[in-house]
């Protein structure tokens, strides 16, 4: 099927490679279907685009490449909802919130989206009882400069 995007214009996609958020986005919650993209080849980021809507777009990272310590554990309500069975099956993601310049982009550890690739679903986890923020910086040399 054919799918206009925010950042990629009009690209070919398999119905296969569709995740399903029963529950939307927190603040989107009639979004319910999204593709994970690359953003380039050469960087860690992707895209979160929705099936729905071409302009909504969300760029993601995996946040372990930034934050090796970065580590939560999921309710047992999430892993029912997201049908997850091993933790092989699950690859967990970051929100960015990019800024100008992009040594000042921040990742959204507080809520990470959490996909069980074999089962296609995903949910953007509220993370309670936390440490973590909707904004840490992505580079430590703009951390100690601020």
């Amino acid at each position: 099927m054919k799918l206009r995007t925010k950042y990629h214009g009009e690209i070919k996609i398999e119905k296969e490679e569709i995740l399903k958020f029963p529950y939307g986005i927190p603040g989107f919650s009639d979004e319910k279907q999204f593709v994970i993209l690359s953003f380039n080849q050469d960087a860690p980021f992707f895209i979160l685009q929705s099936v729905q809507t071409e302009q909504l777009a969300f760029v993601m990272t995996i946040p372990f490449l930034f934050f090796p310590n970065y580590e939560f554990d999921l309710d047992d309500n999430t892993i029912q909802q997201l049908k997850i069975e091993k933790k092989q099956d699950v690859q967990v993601y970051s929100i960015l919130t990019v800024q100008n310049p992009f040594e000042k982009t921040t990742a959204n550890l507080q809520a990470p989206v959490v996909i069980n690739r074999k089962e296609m679903l995903g949910k953007q986890v509220i993370l309670t009882n936390t440490t973590y923020q909707t904004k840490h910086l992505l580079t430590k040399k703009v951390k100690e400069e601020v």
